[in-house]
């Protein structure tokens, strides 16, 4: 939950905000019929940035790599179905959580327990909360990503994480991280499409052109997989890229 709220706190931080934290999503008003149930127009905009908030929180964080890379290795193996989504997903979440825990560490510190005790706004929070986060998107964002969304503006300093806009960063963030991920996976994917084409020869020469490869390569994929201790390795791969 505390992921959640600090996260939230730097997505709603967007220029969208205009009015204080103060201002009720929901305001009831007697009315001739009963109660009439309205929404004030300064909190329009926070009603309509929840549905995307899931999508902003993966944008700032390390889930988009690693999720990616998890789904292109089960490609690679040629199990559609094993591990599930929900395994997958699980995992992605805790990798995400274990390598952000720095800076959300620093964000909890530095802004999260000022705004619960009151001694900072929710805005100062939520600028203080952006440092940490655009610090680390900052660091894995390739420069020429970067170039392409800052375009000709030079009042930007790439170097210096306070000049970078966040409506410039992320694109470019998660552009890096897309390339970053397909990198790795064809790296992954490699040697499983070696063990397919080698299948899929012997098969052809042996005159088995009616048994799908598939059911013979898949064992030897997994225990492949095993044998050189592979999700030890991908774990290990994904959190030292970071």
């Amino acid at each position: 939950m505390r992921l959640i709220l600090t996260l939230a706190a730097l997505g709603l931080s967007l220029p969208v905000l205009g009015a204080e934290s103060s201002v009720p999503l929901l305001s009831v008003t007697p009315g001739a019929g009963g109660q009439v149930i309205g929404v004030p127009g300064a909190s329009l905009p926070w009603l309509l940035l929840f549905p995307f908030l899931p999508a902003l929180l993966l944008a700032f964080t390390a889930f988009t790599r690693i999720a990616v890379v998890l789904f292109l290795l089960r490609q690679g193996l040629g199990s559609h179905t094993a591990p599930p989504n929900l395994v997958l997903m699980g995992l992605a979440v805790l990798l995400t959580i274990f390598v952000m825990s720095p800076a959300l560490k620093t964000i909890n510190a530095e802004a999260y327990q000022p705004y619960l005790s009151g001694a900072m706004s929710f805005n100062a929070a939520a600028e203080e909360a952006a440092q940490p986060l655009k610090s680390f998107m900052l660091r894995q964002t390739r420069a020429e990503d970067l170039d392409l969304f800052i375009g000709d503006d030079k009042t930007i300093e790439p170097d210096k994480v306070d000049s970078v806009p966040l409506a410039a960063l992320a694109p470019a963030f998660l552009t890096s991280e897309l390339k970053t991920a397909f990198q790795i996976g064809f790296m992954v994917i490699l040697p499983f499409l070696v063990i397919d084409l080698v299948v899929a020869a012997v098969l052809t020469a042996l005159g088995m052109i009616m048994l799908p490869p598939q059911l013979v390569s898949l064992p030897l994929k997994l225990l492949l997989f095993v044998t050189v201790d592979g999700w030890h390795l991908l774990v290990g791969s994904l959190i030292g890229s970071f």
